[in-house]
């Protein structure tokens, strides 16, 4: 989707407000969201709201008992894409149920009583048009809601917060089609806003500062009616994933296809 020939805001304001304490299973996450918001202000016509995944999981009893931290990334797991051994057990990025390549499949033992781990959300982007819909009626605005997580990326070091549920927001804004600054035809250029969006809330919100919520404000203009498609149209595709294993995987599977006969398999 293209917001068209707007110009860019020229002003953004990233508020995290505090007030959101230790979130439990069956917390009414809305109500806890909105009381925050009421305290900072409140919100404006056109705010996104952008909410870590890490209390929605809570919220929605997403805490499960595991004694073994390796036996939830299995169970979360649908495709293995890469495993490295490290001082500290083994890593594994792989795809999640959500289709999310992440590293551990999003299972998360931080914050989270002993024995238990941390399931991302069962749906972010139902959870997102969830909170969309209980704060737009609260405070009568038009508004979005992003639901976020913490992850690395290919060629990168360091660590993300990305858009895995969205509502309200345009995920994807295709500039194909359109011309640069020196008139010359765009032709790849698909910016992913929610991703954005997410990454500047966490400079605000911080790790370890207790503020899972920010609100940004200044981009009315990505503002959707409608709940649109979700951040699930973030994740690519297969036939367009052009590093769908790692090195050492890619390898032993074309050295096995080899040695049997069997015709490559992309």
């Amino acid at each position: 989707m293209s917001v068209g020939g707007d110009r860019p805001p020229q002003r953004l304001e990233i508020v995290a407000p505090d007030g959101i304490g230790e979130v439990r299973p069956g917390d009414d996450l809305a109500a806890l969201v909105g009381d925050a918001l009421d305290g900072a202000g409140g919100l404006l016509d056109g705010d996104v709201v952008v909410v870590t995944s890490k209390v929605v999981s809570k919220a929605e009893g997403q805490v499960v008992a595991a004694a073994d931290r390796e036996q939830a990334i299995t169970d979360e797991t649908v495709r293995v894409v890469a495993t490295r051994p490290h001082d500290g057990g083994m890593l594994r990025i792989v795809q999640n149920r959500l289709g999310l390549v992440m590293a551990a499949a999003g299972v998360d033992a931080s914050n989270t009583p002993e024995g238990t781990v941390l399931l991302l959300p069962a749906d972010p982007d139902a959870s997102a048009r969830a909170l969309r819909a209980t704060l737009r009626a609260r405070f009568g605005v038009r508004l979005a809601v992003v639901v976020t997580d913490t992850a690395g990326r290919p060629w990168r070091e360091g660590l993300v917060d990305i858009a895995i549920g969205c509502a309200g927001l345009v995920v994807l804004e295709d500039l194909r089609g359109g011309v640069d600054a020196h008139g010359r035809q765009l032709t790849v250029t698909v910016t992913a806003v929610a991703d954005e969006v997410a990454s500047a809330a966490e400079l605000v919100r911080g790790k370890t500062a207790g503020r899972p919520v920010a609100v940004v404000r200044g981009l009315d203009r990505y503002v959707t009616d409608d709940d649109g498609p979700g951040a699930r149209v973030l994740v690519r595709s297969a036939q367009d994933d052009m590093f769908r294993e790692g090195t050492a995987e890619a390898y032993a599977r074309g050295y096995a296809d080899g040695s049997s006969g069997a015709p490559a398999v992309p």
